[in-house]
């Protein structure tokens, strides 16, 4: 909390006090941490535009987050409903997470490639 105070230029209990509110009024769902070492690089990596059915959104959401290979699930507007980036150990394990994301009641279609390089830089 001290480093957002810092960048944002407000006082630890003003950051504090914020992230409290979103906590209770269910914005932020939870915490995690995740340690350096823990983070396979040479793990497969990719991103899955998912297109929805009408009205299945939540329960269709709610079934992709549970899935141990999604890093990050995003909502879109636009041909695609979902975005999500996947991390599996190999190829074999991508594959089953993309069929499983199939499986689910309510998605129509995918679209998925595979990350080789990342190109981002720090912004300090």
């Amino acid at each position: 909390m001290t480093e957002l105070a810092r960048a944002l230029e407000v006082d630890r209990s003003t950051v504090s006090a914020r992230i409290e509110r979103l906590t209770r009024d269910g914005v932020i769902e939870a915490f995690t941490v995740r340690l350096a070492n823990e983070v396979d690089a040479d793990a497969l990596q990719g991103v899955t535009t998912i297109k929805l059915a009408p009205n299945a959104s939540r329960a269709a959401v709610r079934t992709i987050r549970g899935l141990p290979e999604i890093e990050r699930l995003h909502t879109t507007i636009g041909a695609w409903d979902l975005i999500a980036h996947l991390r599996a150990a190999d190829l074999g394990t991508f594959d089953e997470a993309i069929e499983r994301i199939r499986a689910v009641p309510g998605v129509l279609d995918t679209q998925t490639s595979l990350l080789f390089n990342s190109l981002t830089t720090r912004r300090d």
